[in-house]
């Protein structure tokens, strides 16, 4: 089941296309902390440039500096010119949205925490009125 898995899905990581088309023209650039690889083929204006992620494929995977080099943004990639981050940067995490690591306000049902009690100020809508 793992070569139909491979060549029928896209969301199981790179289809037959994309594998082949790495190998025959790709050229690796980097990896980034997550164990992304990214590579590109041709040159100039005509520079195509990739991603195998390692696991899901999901975009918010890619760093802020890989995603300079991956839109065009900047000509180097972050393995020969790196950013220097700013004083006021937080350290990058992936999107957290649908995991254990998302973000729960106080209240809310996911926390476990308890719903505050209603307070009698809110009137329903009727369309009579």
């Amino acid at each position: 089941m793992g070569m139909l898995t491979t060549i029928f899905t896209w969301w199981n990581g790179p289809g037959l296309g994309t594998r082949l088309h790495t190998w025959r023209f790709g050229s690796e650039v980097g990896r980034d902390g997550e164990g992304n690889i990214y590579y590109r083929s041709g040159a100039g204006s005509s520079e195509r440039r990739w991603v195998i992620y390692n696991g899901t494929p999901e975009a918010t995977r890619i760093p802020p500096e890989w995603h300079l080099w991956m839109h065009k943004t900047v000509t180097e990639p972050p393995t020969t010119a790196p950013l220097t981050p700013r004083v006021w940067e937080r350290p990058w995490t992936p999107n957290a949205t649908g995991t254990d690591a998302a973000w729960r306000p106080a209240g809310s049902l996911a926390a476990a925490g308890k719903r505050p009690a209603a307070t009698g100020d809110y009137r329903a809508w009727t369309p009579e009125e």
